[in-house]
């Protein structure tokens, strides 16, 4: 009895806090989404009952068909080992593809592209969630109208300010304050409801049918601010890991949707009683005496929306590095308790100037509305296809079931596309030229690294017959203590070997060669942490292994060779690390302006010293100039 009262008890703090975290972005839709579907810069639907019970019979129905069905039923059971969203999706196809080179590159580039549109979406969500919140002060005077933008900055570099200071502190109050957001949403919803019940009747999907048929050209274009009800449900994927499934299907089956539902259809009945009140059938609802409350508890929970994101931002890029699709970033740990508190200094910084940059741009969350949206579907729409891989190949689903599955939901997230693309002059341009341009800098690390590559490998010299060498060789004198060599290829000796023996003319009297791979995996036991390997002559081979969501902590991982046979003093110890100089020059490969951009990611990526937590004060880097 009372193990299965800790359990309701665990699962309730998970379910409490996936509210604070998970469902920000998805739950301040309705701040912004009825007002754009009738005062979008594209729709200007006629105010009439049938209208607004088609539109409200489409929010519905998207919401069940997209986030309930698809991504609550089928998406959250693709999961890699416990971890969810876009880039964890990718791995798991890649590594079921080693032997289909096609179909991982393929994946790679989807996976990319999602990604990349992810930090498009990271721009986009806190400028509209917050300058959505703060408009609501012209509602109750109109002559604050001139407060709502230099406070809508505030509050983003607040955001983004508070971030190297990490946010365990203020966390802890997330899952509360969402909580009693959607208890509001609720409350308001069902205070509306009551004085035009009739506006129920829009459950039933024939209303969205009969929306369509007799309004095609109009019905369609609604859809791209329809939507916006369904933005940050990618969400439910990505922090998967951090919850697990259970506490994100019942808090959103039993308390997101439902609260949702009811304020979506409490702003549909006052727009029924009331066409005007279209312009901003949010605040609208809400009675005079709470109005002040609301925009201050709707501010609240725009800025932990935005806070989500970023942390989003921070994970996502930390996956990327360490499957080698980004280059080495500065990570910094913002709390000794919780390993998954990070701060990624350069993506932090790179967003509030784009947020605040598309603010003072865009001016209006109606504005702001055109450029949101088809990053949402595009994001969608890959994780769709690489979920499909993944039923057909780990699910063993037989075809008919998976086409029976995922078509319909592409079919849907191609016409929401389409819709959507009428937005690109308005401001649908920027995420999308914000992801390509992210997935060409990722693409041109990626390429990049497989170039140094086969450059480096061209010019290696095989590890064992050069051990071998060693031991014969009299004239080179051994020196106490142990070295340690950090090398990329395992079989090979590494560059800093070979200019510590040119240059100081010895051999360590241990000598140690270690080797990190990053798995597709979030995470490795421990067990399975290292693999030693006596190559003879006092020379050892160590692999260590990480997950993509750990952090590369080399000296930690040492301590498990012991286990193994080799016991290593990891503090008095000399750890040896290669330094490549790029020359690009003209020639096969990359374009030579792709490569010298290659070489200055290169050059500016941060020190493997610091990336694998290696002692400062035991590091030798021997430098070497690599024609690329």
């Amino acid at each position: 009895m009372g193990q299965s009262g800790d359990k309701r008890q665990g699962l309730s703090a998970l379910t409490l806090a996936a509210l604070g975290v998970v469902f920000g972005d998805i739950g301040t839709s309705p701040l912004y989404a009825l007002k754009e579907v009738f005062y979008g810069a594209h729709h200007h639907l006629d105010v009439n009952p049938a209208n607004v019970l088609g539109i409200l019979s489409l929010i519905v129905w998207t919401l069940l068909f997209v986030v309930t069905f698809k991504y609550v039923v089928i998406v959250l059971r693709a999961d890699n080992h416990g971890e969810g969203g876009v880039v964890a999706l990718m791995a798991r196809v890649i590594e079921q593809a080693k032997e289909r080179p096609k179909k991982r590159n393929i994946a790679i580039v989807l996976g990319l592209f999602g990604a990349a549109l992810f930090y498009g979406d990271g721009v986009i969500t806190p400028a509209i969630s917050v300058l959505s919140a703060v408009e609501g002060l012209e509602v109750i005077a109109p002559r604050l109208e001139p407060a709502v933008m230099p406070i809508t900055l505030a509050i983003l570099i607040g955001i983004f300010v508070i971030q190297q200071h990490g946010t365990a502190m203020v966390g802890r109050f997330f899952g509360p304050v969402v909580s009693l957001w959607f208890l509001s949403l609720g409350a308001i919803g069902i205070f509306n409801i009551v004085l035009r019940p009739e506006v129920l009747a829009a459950l039933s999907p024939h209303y969205a049918v009969l929306f369509f048929v007799e309004h095609p050209v109009a019905a369609f274009f609604s859809l791209s601010a329809v939507i916006l009800t369904v933005t940050g449900g990618e969400a439910m994927y990505a922090d998967m890991g951090h919850f697990g499934k259970t506490p994100i299907r019942i808090g959103w089956l039993f308390v997101v949707l439902p609260c949702l539902l009811l304020n979506y259809f409490g702003q549909g009945a006052l727009i029924l009683g009331n066409p005007a009140a279209a312009e901003n059938p949010f605040y609208l609802s809400v009675p005079k005496w709470a109005l002040m409350p609301m925009v201050f508890l709707a501010t609240c929970a725009t800025i932990i929306a935005s806070q989500a994101l970023i942390t989003g931002a921070f994970s996502m890029t930390r996956e990327l590095i360490q499957l080698g699709f980004c280059p080495r970033l500065t990570v910094r740990h913002t709390s000794d308790d919780q390993m998954g508190q990070i701060y990624v200094p350069a993506v932090n910084w790179a967003l509030l100037v784009l947020v605040l940059l598309i603010v003072v741009s865009f001016q209006t969350s109606s504005r702001l509305a055109e450029a949101y949206g088809i990053a949402v579907t595009l994001t969608m729409l890959v994780t769709s296809v690489l979920a499909f891989s993944v039923a057909r190949r780990d699910w063993n689903w037989p075809n008919w079931l998976a086409v029976l599955a995922f078509v319909p939901m592409a079919i849907v997230e191609l016409v929401f596309l389409a819709a959507n693309s009428i937005k690109i002059p308005a401001g649908g341009w920027f995420p999308l030229a914000f992801g390509f341009i992210v997935l060409f800098i990722l693409m041109t690390w990626r390429t990049g690294r497989m170039q140094l590559g086969e450059r480096l490998k061209a010019d290696e010299i095989e590890l064992v017959p050069f051990v071998n060498m060693i031991a014969t060789d009299k004239s080179m004198p051994r020196v106490p203590h142990t070295a340690i060599f950090l090398s990329p290829r395992p079989d090979s000796v590494p560059n800093a070997l070979l200019h510590n023996m040119k240059h100081n003319f010895v051999i360590h009297e241990n000598t140690i060669l270690v080797t990190v791979s990053f798995l597709p995996v979030p995470r490795v036991e421990n067990s399975q942490r290292v693999l030693v390997e006596r190559i003879g002559h006092h020379f050892h081979r160590v692999k260590i292994f990480f997950g993509f969501m750990e952090e590369p902590d080399v000296p930690a991982a040492l301590e498990w060779c012991e286990e193994q046979g080799l016991a290593i003093e990891s503090t008095m110890a000399s750890f040896f690390l290669s330094r490549e100089i790029l020359m690009p020059t003209p020639g096969a490969g990359m374009a030579l302006w792709r490569e010298k951009l290659f070489a200055f990611m290169f050059r500016n990526a941060s020190s493997a010293a610091n990336f694998f937590k290696l002692p400062p004060n035991r590091v030798v880097e021997v430098g070497s100039r690599i024609v690329i």
